[in-house]
């Protein structure tokens, strides 16, 4: 099974250039695992509590289970992957059922920070953007797809993703095999992606 890990701050287009690669692909022989689904289960705290968790740290990723179920799907084990509620800050009870496939893409903003996880990895990807760019793109997420309002969405900016991005994210970069640069259509970094994968899923 063929292995890549994708990373990037907030709002660089990760899922951009995942979903670019899809487009190209044969589906069939592949799986997308997103570090989103891999929050820890805060239920037991209140709402409140759970909204003032720093969610941009790596203690906030259940890495012991995110690298579970990738060690599984390389072993050809089926596995249940937790869905999380960014409405409500907690797991939902419900579950993915993903079955082993050619190749997996791992994709999220730690995954290149974590040595065990990076140990998974056979290609290592990290997605650029200008910080000004990624903000922007946070803001029309966060105030349109996950309720939030801009004032909360600049305090938490200001207050855990920058920093973080600083302290973890940006020096993950140096993890990276290949650095693809988001401000602009970058078509040979997803051609060389597309080739790589389809030479693994034309030798199985």
């Amino acid at each position: 099974m063929l292995v890549i890990g994708i990373a990037g701050g907030t709002g660089s287009g990760k899922t951009t250039v995942v979903e670019k690669i899809v487009q190209q692909l044969d589906l069939k022989g592949l799986n997308i695992i997103s570090q989103d689904n891999y929050y820890h289960d805060n239920s037991q705290l209140t709402l409140i509590e759970r909204e003032a968790l720093n969610y941009d740290h790596p203690k906030s990723i259940d890495f012991e289970l995110l690298i579970e179920h990738v060690r599984d799907l390389k072993a050809k084990k089926a596995v249940s992957q937790p869905i999380y509620s960014f409405v409500t800050h907690s797991r939902t009870g419900d579950y993915n059922h993903i079955e082993p496939k050619d190749v997996l893409i791992v994709e999220g903003i730690l995954v290149l920070t974590h040595k065990e996880l990076l140990k998974e990895f056979n290609l290592k990807v990290f997605v650029h953007a200008d910080s000004d760019e990624r903000l922007i793109r946070r803001i029309r997420r966060d105030t349109q797809e996950r309720g939030r309002d801009l004032n909360e969405v600049l305090h938490r900016y200001q207050t855990t993703l920058k920093p973080m991005h600083q302290e973890f994210i940006e020096p993950s970069k140096n993890e990276a095999d290949l650095i693809v640069p988001n401000m602009k259509q970058n078509n040979v970094a997803i051609d060389f992606l597309t080739t790589v994968i389809n030479n693994s899923l034309k030798s199985h």
